[in-house]
């Protein structure tokens, strides 16, 4: 008797239609084509579209697996841009681009193929997102013409105190074990579903039901391992040891990791789907619930606990959020407002850049790989950014607990700050480290959190509604829990450990019951502006649709997507050459990230013989060639299409740093 006997669940309709094609491109991927075979249906893939993974020139070593498993499947080159003609849709992997184009295809929203990807990006990608995470996302309602913004980021258990993630209890001051991430401390009440159930609620036209079958079919059915999902399981094996249900599932009988191509099937995980997609509210207060508890209390392996119950489970809410829009040459940029620290940060950057004549620096020798940065473009937006992760450092935590300087984005972001902020940059030296601006007292930023364990979805529909959604669960393969064929995230390791500062004052990211750790994640919807500004105020108006672009990558998601929209918006670059090009920027530190996975640099002697990296020396920068991890996604619009932007078409480019695919209704 299979599962959905016993729990009485009538079956999910089984569809295998929408995900034939995959098969194909998958095919091919597995022989090293450069470039994907055609596919017939409405969600195809073209010859001259996203290319198959190709080996990276320079091969990983040991050292950039272990410690960046993301880099480990190479940069794919010469990808070009997917021109679609109503719809598209970016995932950061094959499967679950498939299935989420084909639920556009039948007429579904932004809103129902958002559910679907992450279902499917749940049970391929399990190591960056999945149910047992959370995420934040824009989202763009074009018949009513207002963008919301939605917070499923997780929260701190109601038992959890300022030292939750220091120490066991103030009677046993001895550190979680093995390690606050890999503890039950880590794990935050997660947060996707209530999102995607409330976006969902508001605009899906597809029933919810429907949007998981792809999904529980490929959990039952099976699926191939990735490349990229195998080297990540070797890099994690003995943390995923310690768990039963994760050893079980990503581990041979041996204890050695599963490999690329061993194809598994999770009934676990299609059993939990079943369940959600007949009530998601089980999630939260049913049996899965329950065992969310037990899992995060789980004391194998002599793991710390968490303090997590049932209460915090059932009493989680997604929240809606003033979405935070600035204008940036002629555009408007909206991103995520705290507890996200990313679109403030984005905001900020381009604001100080916005007094640069950054088209003057476009990249050279522009290729489909997006050609070679100038010196001074990368200077000024690393500098710009120091400035930006200075002040988000210092002033950006959850809202509803800490206010930012003001009690408004605006402190940090008017026209005036951001002159003076601009005003520093000097085009003969770097600055090495910002200060930030003074709004208070001091405090000290909690150092970043390595991360490799989030996801981008980035959809257009044919109703011209668009989603950028950054889904996550925080490190890779989150905090190593798995419960009911999903991965707990450790998204409370975002949290400043610490709380206080050298000088005593509370640190505004420092733990609290029902908090929301401070997040960098970006997701990020751009807009024309045009004409005189509505009701009188003289300003000018939000026009069509331009973008919706995102990345995963941790405290250095901005550095990615301010490159990409500086990209696309000053350098003229299609969004398969903006997400393609180097990756680069620099948090509040000396250190210059150059991405020494891309063709364009050279790496040999760390960079001597390199012409941007030694320009950048000369400017006093340290730079850093470490490989990047971005897995961005852009979609844009191509042509008028008059003020709606529906029926202009788009463009779409997905990162070669990942396995992600842009499919849509392409021409």
């Amino acid at each position: 008797m299979n599962y959905r006997q016993v729990m009485r669940i009538p079956p999910l309709r089984k569809v295998t239609a929408p995900l034939a094609g995959v098969g194909l491109v998958l095919a091919g991927c597995a022989a090293g084509e450069n470039a994907a075979p055609t596919v017939a249906g409405p969600c195809s893939i073209i010859a001259n579209g996203t290319p198959a993974p190709k080996t990276s020139a320079a091969p990983p070593t040991s050292r950039n697996i272990s410690t960046n498993p993301e880099v480990a499947t190479g940069y794919r080159t010469d990808m070009t841009a997917v021109h679609t003609h109503t719809y598209a849709v970016v995932t950061a992997n094959p499967l679950a681009t498939a299935a989420a184009c084909e639920v556009l295809s039948k007429g579904g929203t932004a809103a129902d193929a958002l559910v679907t990807a992450q279902a499917v990006l749940g049970l391929v990608e399990p190591q960056s997102s999945g149910i047992g995470g959370g995420g934040f996302l824009l989202y763009y309602d074009a018949a009513g013409g207002s963008v919301q913004a939605y917070d499923g980021r997780e929260v701190a258990p109601k038992a959890a105190t300022e030292n939750y993630l220091r120490w066991i209890s103030d009677a046993d001051r001895t550190a979680p074990k093995p390690d606050a991430r890999a503890s039950g401390r880590s794990i935050g009440v997660p947060g996707i579903l209530r999102l995607l159930q409330a976006v969902h609620t508001e605009h899906g036209k597809t029933a919810w039901r429907d949007l998981f079958t792809p999904a529980v079919t490929m959990a039952d059915d099976g699926f191939a391992i990735s490349a990229r999902l195998s080297t990540a399981i070797a890099a994690a094996a003995p943390q995923l040891k310690v768990d039963p249900n994760a050893s079980a599932y990503f581990l041979n009988s041996d204890g050695g990791p599963k490999s690329s191509g061993t194809r598994v099937t999770n009934p676990a995980y299609a059993k939990t789907l079943g369940v959600i997609a007949s009530d998601p509210q089980s999630f939260y207060t049913g049996d899965i619930a329950r065992d969310i508890v037990a899992a995060a209390a789980d004391t194998g392996g002599g793991r710390t606990p968490s303090l997590m119950t049932a209460q915090d489970m059932s009493g989680y809410t997604a929240k809606k959020r003033e979405p935070l829009c600035t204008p940036y040459r002629g555009k408007q940029i909206c991103g995520m407002p705290p507890p996200s620290s990313g679109g403030i940060a984005v905001a900020a950057t381009l604001g100080m850049l916005e007094h640069f004549p950054m088209g003057d620096y476009k990249p050279t020798d522009v290729d489909l790989n997006g050609g070679k940065p100038t010196v001074m473009g990368v200077h000024l937006i690393s500098e710009a950014e120091r400035l930006a992760y200075a002040d988000r450092d210092r002033y950006v935590a959850d809202t509803d607990f800490v206010p930012l300087p003001g009690g408004s984005p605006d402190t940090l972001l008017n026209s005036d700050y951001l002159a003076a902020r601009a005003a520093l940059i000097s085009e003969q030296h770097s600055m090495g480290t910002a200060k930030p601006g003074e709004f208070g007292p001091p405090t000290r930023p909690a150092p970043p959190t390595p991360e490799h364990g989030t996801s981008q979805i980035s959809i257009v529909d044919e109703q011209g509604n668009a989603a950028a959604l950054t889904t996550t669960v925080e490190s890779e393969f989150g905090s190593f829990h798995m419960v009911d064929g999903f991965i707990l995230n450790n998204q409370l390791t975002d949290f400043a450990a610490e709380p206080l500062g050298p000088d005593g004052a509370p640190v505004p990211n420092r733990v609290e019951p029902g908090k929301r750790p401070r997040s960098t994640m970006a997701p990020t919807l751009v807009f024309d502006l045009s004409g005189s500004g509505q009701s009188g105020s003289g300003g000018p108006s939000r026009g069509p649709l331009y973008a919706a672009a995102g990345s995963p990558g941790g405290a250095v998601i901005i550095e990615f997507v301010v490159k990409t929209l500086v990209g696309m918006i000053d350098w003229g670059l299609d969004p398969q050459q903006a997400v393609s090009a180097v990756d680069f920027g620099a948090a509040n530190s000396p250190k210059t990230n150059v991405g020494g996975e891309h063709p364009a640099i050279d790496i040999s002697d760390n960079g001597d013989h390199d012409p941007l990296v030694l320009g950048l020396r000369k400017l006093g920068h340290q730079v850093d060639l470490a490989e990047q991890s971005s897995g961005l996604s852009a979609i844009v619009r191509d042509g008028t299409g008059g003020q709606s932007g529906i029926g202009s078409g788009w463009v779409g480019g997905a990162d070669p740093r990942r396995e992600g695919l842009v499919m849509g209704d392409t021409r």
